[in-house]
């Protein structure tokens, strides 16, 4: 009766020793695995597109101002004729040339107040305005382009406000794929870090996906403007993505 006795208490025993093992050894893996949660490493992937313009448009806007609207209104369309016949001399076709209808505005006031003379100076009621819009093919050669009519014009004495302006592709055609990359990237650096530091990269804890942004002839942002095209017609689309990865043993 005591060995049966003494077998169950050995029994017992036994059971109470392997549960405390593997209560150890769970409570061990879930300390590891806490500690494993506090040991992060933060990387940025970069991602960068050159993209080109599709389209440019060289515009030329016509105004004038005076205190009749009538006279103001065939003066601007005399110089609008006259910008249309040195185009087609130009080679440049009617297809291309769009020109807006007149718009006229009333200023409803004839007078300003100088403060620095402490008077009040005549000034012009009414301004007219036109724009004769160029479609441009070769985008490469647009600016230039726009350069030569506004000095042409200048000898010709028809002066007028010209700018260039360029298309480029819609942004969500290009996102997708910088994101991919810049993610692509930042893992690269995360498991380069964890390399270095005898660990594995584990799971991504947080990403953060940066807005894209584009750099071109214009943009001031000293950090990237010596990276950007310096020709106006090519932009630089750029994506920067944060993500926080776990690290493990």
């Amino acid at each position: 009766m005591n060995k049966i006795k003494d077998f169950g208490l050995f029994i017992l025993a036994i059971s109470i020793a392997l549960g405390l093992i593997i209560a150890g050894y769970y409570v061990f893996k879930g300390l590891k695995s806490f500690s494993d949660k506090d040991r992060i490493v933060t990387v940025k992937g970069l991602a960068e597109k050159e993209i080109k313009s599709t389209q440019a448009f060289i515009k030329i806007n016509i105004s004038f101002s005076g205190d009749i609207p009538k006279e103001l209104i065939s003066k601007t369309d005399n110089q609008v004729k006259a910008i249309q016949v040195y185009l087609k001399e130009k080679g440049y076709i009617d297809g291309d040339i769009k020109v807006s209808q007149i718009s006229l505005y009333d200023g409803k006031e004839y007078y300003r107040y100088d403060y620095e003379l402490k008077q009040k100076i005549k000034i012009d009621r009414y301004r007219s305005s036109r724009t004769i819009i160029i479609s441009i093919k070769n985008v490469e050669k647009a600016s230039e382009m726009s350069n030569n009519i506004d000095l042409d014009l200048i000898n010709r004495n028809l002066s007028s406000s010209i700018s260039c302006e360029f298309v480029f592709p819609e942004l969500n055609s290009i996102k997708p794929a910088l994101i991919a990359e810049s993610t692509k990237n930042a893992r690269l650096a995360g498991e380069q870090f964890a390399n270095d530091s005898q660990s594995k990269l584990g799971k991504i804890k947080t990403a953060s996906q940066g807005q894209i942004s584009i750099v071109g002839s214009y943009y001031n942002d000293e950090e990237v403007a010596s990276s950007a095209p310096k020709e106006a017609y090519l932009q630089k689309a750029r994506v920067v993505s944060t993500i926080v990865f776990f690290l493990e043993d």
